[in-house]
């Protein structure tokens, strides 16, 4: 019997679905539905996300076959870290608690406890290691990679739902598991392919396929990418179990699946012979270079982000998660304007998953942001607020302020009401609070404290979320510094008497603020980011060496009066940072080094004893500091 399936579109590579699987479903046939699914995969890729649901389970009407469950439980992975909902997450967990139980299926089943504990004296019996990889059929290898993927799915999504930290333990001992399976199939893999070397037969063993490849390279490389990321207070304990990160590693285990190199323009690896994980291992390559760059510089090339979008972009033209990486790439790049029309064709692209609008929204909100355009970020915020389920108290603070930045009486009323809410609509995840939700309540209670007021609340925004940082200069000197030298005449005003500030509060904490933007502001135009095109025919009403001299001023006059601060004192850290980091540029990296470090050291930098050195987004701001130490000492550029 062969299933019954419905049409599917037209591909733009012109490729059309493979035969379909046959039914009754045989276990031992179970690698025949390879390609079958990695249609299934281009069709998500172009697109075409429903139809790709619709196919995978038109395929597998039983939910039996190892590859169809697999399929669909990423799918609905996917889905419910897009939406964060609860419905979305049980079904997601649901999905890939299945697909784990069918991989468990048809792996090789473990040796008995008698036979395993003889195998620890006598090796040749394959009870562990790569002996017992090797012993396993091609169906159970994959079986065994599939089981490893589920069960990272289960955890990830566990993580995400469980709100006590028993169930995140729980999770974090099955991504254990995970990190041991890949490990151990990483091994066996290279033991394979020198052997095949030893006998003369190639750089690789040809028994072993490039789906299963593809798929080692992929859990193998994003374990060490991910436990490379991790915070040094963690690392230490990760690393007790035996486990360590090695970024470089894990880069180049990712760019194995495509072929890419640094030094090659084109991937080796053709479309006839690329594994079925090959396109998850680019986008995960992407999601690095383009994404997490903002938080590490190690290992970040931009170039090769580049060239992977180029090829994709090639294969999947309305492709909407190439479409965003695209719009990531020119954000990257210090070009917000190009950046925005990327992300509104990714919202042209599809409109089968509406949360994926979502991230279109969000990062349209931060370009017009870095383009100081306040009313067209509000709208896509607007937006977010009336849509998107992730983070309600994130969304509607970004409302607020970007309505006290417009000013009028109408709009401070209404984001008053706005920051009323703010408070109520923080959740947690594994138990815990996002840092920023934390930082946006405590906001909207200075605010209702302060009478009604925030000090250019949208730049501060615009500060956490990078926009400064992916500004043009002339956006920043036409706009952004204006608005601070505004505050800062009206503070000069009150400076012989603090007091008659507002509503007498607020005044050391605002000056501060003022200070502190002001000195990244002209950081960035002394030195734009590491990868920003800067236009060479663009005008700037000061010159770099006047903006390093006068961020330099902006800063120190933070550390001046930052022991006044009462209630913003993550702005003296921060402004250590971004302090070591300009000394960086300038070249100073003694002085760099010194202030970095401060910050690292976890002490308190605002003169109080009592809170020991606790401050709003404190994790962030620690792991974007070891970063930096870091390049500071491979000389990267900050």
């Amino acid at each position: 019997m062969v299933a019954k399936l419905s049409p599917t579109p037209t591909l733009p590579w012109g490729a059309s679905a493979p035969p379909p699987p046959q039914e009754p479903y045989a276990p031992e046939k179970a690698l025949d539905d390879v390609p079958a699914l990695g249609y299934a995969l281009h069709l998500f890729l172009a697109s075409h996300m429903v139809e790709s649901e619709e196919y995978c389970r038109q395929c597998d009407p039983e939910d039996e076959h190892l590859y169809f469950a697999t399929g669909v439980g990423l799918i609905q992975c996917f889905k419910a870290l897009m939406s964060f909902e609860d419905e979305d997450l049980l079904s997601g967990l649901k999905c890939v608690r299945h697909g784990n139980d069918i991989a468990s299926q048809h792996r090789k089943k473990a040796a008995s406890l008698p036979t395993r504990i003889a195998g620890l004296v006598m090796g040749s019996l394959n009870t562990s290691g790569v002996g017992f990889i090797k012993s396993m059929t091609p169906l159970e290898r994959h079986a065994e990679l599939v089981y490893a993927e589920s069960l990272f799915e289960k955890a990830l999504l566990g993580i995400v739902y469980s709100g006590d930290w028993l169930a995140f333990l729980k999770e974090a001992l099955n991504m254990r598991t995970t990190i041991n399976i890949y490990r151990q199939l990483g091994k066996f893999i290279e033991t394979a392919d020198a052997e095949a070397v030893a006998r003369g037969e190639g750089p690789e063993d040809k028994t072993i396929d490039a789906h299963f490849r593809s798929g080692v390279w992929l859990g193998v490389g994003m374990s060490n990418v991910i436990l490379s990321l991790m915070p040094s207070r963690l690392l230490s304990v990760i690393e007790l179990f035996g486990y360590k990160g090695d970024r470089q590693a894990g880069l180049a285990y990712l760019m194995k699946a495509g072929g890419w190199s640094t030094d090659s323009p084109e991937p080796a690896v053709s479309l006839e012979q690329e594994g079925l994980r090959r396109p998850i291992c680019d986008m995960s390559l992407l999601i690095f270079h383009l994404v997490l760059s903002s938080i590490t510089f190690e290992g970040v090339d931009i170039a090769l982000a580049q060239r992977i979008l180029e090829y994709h972009a090639k294969r999947y033209p309305n492709g909407v998660f190439f479409l965003f990486g695209q719009g990531r790439l020119s954000l990257c790049r210090g070009q917000p304007a190009q950046a925005i029309e990327f992300y509104q064709k990714a919202m042209e692209a599809q409109d089968q998953y509406k949360n994926m609008h979502h991230i279109s929204h969000w990062e349209i909100a931060v370009a017009q942001l870095a383009l100081w355009n306040i009313p067209a970020s509000l709208q896509s915020w607007q937006a977010l607020a009336s849509e998107a389920t992730w983070s309600k108290a994130t969304y509607t603070y970004s409302v607020a302020v970007c309505l006290l930045q417009l000013g009028s009486d109408k709009h401070r009323e209404e984001a008053s009401q706005l920051l009323a809410k703010v408070p109520t609509l923080r959740q947690r995840i594994a138990g815990k609070s996002i840092p920023f939700e934390k930082f946006a309540a405590r906001k909207a209670r200075k605010f209702q404290d302060q009478g009604g007021r925030l000090a250019l609340p949208a730049l501060e925004l615009a500060y956490i979320f990078l926009a400064i940082y992916r500004a043009p200069r002339a956006s920043i000197v036409a706009s952004m510094l204006p608005a601070i030298g505004e505050l800062l005449v009206e503070l000069k005003a009150h400076s012989e008497d603090p007091s008659k500030y507002g509503n007498g509060q607020g005044y050391w904490d605002d000056l501060c603020l003022a200070h502190f933007l002001q000195g990244v502001c002209l950081r960035y135009v002394a030195y734009p980011g590491a990868e920003a095109i800067v236009d060479p025919n663009e005008e700037v009403a000061i010159s770099p060496a006047d903006a390093e001299r006068q961020a330099l001023l902006a800063f120190e006059s933070v550390f001046a009066d930052g022991s006044k601060i009462v209630f913003d004192h993550y702005l003296i850290y921060y402004a250590h940072y971004e302090y070591g980091r300009l000394l960086a540029c300038k070249g100073d990296k003694a002085g760099a080094r010194q202030h970095l470090e401060l910050v690292a050291s976890g002490k308190s930098l605002d003169g109080s004893s009592s809170r020991k050195g606790k401050f709003s987004m404190e994790n962030a701001l620690h792991v974007r500091t070891h970063a930096a130490l870091e390049a500071l000492d491979r000389k990267d550029r900050l």
